[in-house]
């Protein structure tokens, strides 16, 4: 359990930091932004609390609000990613059995199941960010452009983050 705290805190060290000094200033077509940071929140072990999920979201997207002077708009992203992680999760993996401290990733879940938690995670948060900062000046062409852009530019690189970051020998949920 040490080991499992340890690492998800390195990892989530590691992808904010990247997140605040290559991602942020990474936009396609004026349009799509990574966000990479919040792969480390939709991997975090899936029998951890909801209240321990919710404070490290919170403080995760507070983080990320500081560095990018968001105001607010990551912490509230992050803490309704946190919120709706487990119903997401147990709609894509329905077995009860004991999860045993795994975290959702291409080996404990598949890779096709993984694929519709990710893509769904990241449509939720991108969903999130882009309509709370539509209220300031609405345009729906440009808000559904930025949340179809952003949330498959960053599906894409967590899929190739969690490559990297499972190791081939987690067993199977």
């Amino acid at each position: 359990m040490t080991r499992t705290i340890t690492f998800f805190i390195l990892k989530l060290l590691i992808l904010i930091l990247l997140q605040v000094v290559i991602f942020n200033n990474i936009v396609l077509f004026n349009v799509a932004m990574p966000f990479v940071f919040i792969y480390a929140l939709i991997t975090m072990p899936i029998t951890w609390s909801t209240n321990a999920s919710l404070t490290i979201a919170f403080f995760t997207g507070l983080i990320i609000d500081i560095f990018s002077n968001t105001l607010g708009v990551d912490a509230l992203a992050c803490t309704l990613l946190a919120f709706v992680r487990k119903p997401v999760f147990h709609l894509y993996e329905q077995r009860d059995e004991d999860l045993g401290g795994h975290k959702p990733s291409q080996t404990t879940m598949g890779s096709g199941a993984f694929l519709k938690y990710g893509a769904t995670m990241s449509l939720i948060y991108c969903l999130a960010v882009f309509t709370i900062d539509a209220f300031a000046i609405f345009n729906p062409i440009r808000w559904v452009e930025q949340v179809v852009g952003s949330a498959i530019f960053t599906f894409i690189i967590i899929y190739a983050l969690d490559s990297i970051f499972t190791r081939q020998h987690e067993k199977r949920l």
